[in-house]
Parts: C-alpha cells; sequence; structure tokens
C-alpha cells in the first residue's frame, strides 16, 4: 500500500490552526502587528523581519515570496492545487482589478507573463492555468485583495482523491518549489 503525505495540508482541510491561515509564516511570528489581510500580512511579516537583522532571502523563503516587483510580488500559494501554484497581487490592499493604478495593473501582467516562463523552465507543463476570483460571490479566498493565480497544468493529471477525499497530491513540497521558482525567476532576469 502506497501513503501519500500531505502534512502543510492539514492546517487547512481541519481549520485545526487558524493562525496558520495569517500570511505570518511561523519563523517570522516576531511580527507584532494583523493587518487582516493574509497578503498584506505576508509582506509586513517579511519587511519587519528584514529590519529587524534576518536575512533578506530566509525571510522571503520562510514566507514563499518568490520574487518582488516596484508594485506587485509573486508568492506560493501556501495551500496549492499542484505544485508551482503562485499567485502574482499588488502590494497595495485593493478589492477590485480596476482599482489598480495603470502602472500596477501593467506591471501585474508583466509579473504574469514571466510567471509563465517561470513555471515553463521549471515544470514543463502542456498548458497553464491563470486566473482571478474577484468578490466573495466569485469565490475569493481573500476577498478585499486582488490577486492573480498561476499554476502549471499536465495532460492526464487528475485524481480521484480531491474528490473523494478532499485531499490533494503534490509530488513536491513548498520548500522545493520556492527555491526552483526564486532561480527560475532570478536566470529570466529583472522585470
Amino acid at each position: 500500500m502506497d501513503h501519500l503525505w500531505t502534512p502543510w495540508r492539514y492546517a487547512y482541510v481541519t481549520s485545526a490552526d487558524e493562525t496558520a491561515r495569517t500570511g505570518v509564516a511561523p519563523a517570522l511570528r516576531a511580527w507584532p502587528g494583523n493587518l487582516g489581510c493574509i497578503f498584506c500580512n505576508l509582506i509586513a511579516s517579511v519587511d519587519y523581519a528584514i529590519a529587524n537583522s534576518m536575512e533578506a532571502e530566509k525571510a522571503e523563503a520562510a514566507a514563499g515570496l518568490v520574487v518582488r516587483a516596484k508594485y506587485n510580488f509573486v508568492c506560493l500559494n501556501a495551500f496549492p492545487y499542484t505544485s508551482g501554484h503562485v499567485m502574482a497581487m499588488p502590494y497595495a490592499h485593493l478589492d477590485r482589478l480596476a482599482a489598480l493604478p495603470a502602472e500596477t495593473a501593467q506591471e501585474l501582467m508583466d509579473l504574469a507573463q514571466r510567471t509563465e516562463r517561470a513555471l515553463e523552465r521549471v515544470y514543463h507543463p502542456d498548458g497553464f492555468n491563470f486566473g482571478m476570483n474577484i468578490g466573495q460571490s466569485a469565490g475569493a479566498g481573500v476577498a478585499g485583495h486582488v490577486h492573480l493565480h498561476a499554476m502549471p497544468r499536465w495532460t492526464g493529471d487528475t485524481s480521484f482523491i480531491t474528490t473523494v477525499a478532499e485531499t490533494r497530491v503534490l509530488p513536491e513540497d513548498l520548500e522545493t518549489t520556492w527555491r526552483r521558482l526564486r532561480l527560475a525567476f532570478a536566470e529570466l532576469g529583472p522585470a
């Protein structure tokens, strides 16, 4: 019998640890605030850790922050649907795509293109899913902070376990995903 272990999903599936949904990685919990948004907390906790002498790469790795740009950033989805599932979003806490200033929206699309190239370089998928759920009724898990999901997809990569057991099976842990994507973005060069 094969055993499939996905311990990082336990907190999400069972809701046993609500602090796992704050956006603040355990290594960054020294940050004293809570902005009420997991994405705002993620950036603030990384910036706090760096300002308080933590090495930037270590803080960004702890938070799953893959790449920063001027107005937006790309981070891992802490509860991915597939390996390589990332999100690009603005630093600004805005709830609508139409609310983004032009330069932020343009940079977000530039990051989406770079993300596609990085995912291609690392995973060699057959296709991609890119999408936004804007507003709670549209399925947004974090309705207050617009974000663009991006993930690689492969033909025939389906599993009954998602339907019958509400469990995703991922062949790669988040730390490995972060390292591989961080390197791919670096190889692609600056935006």
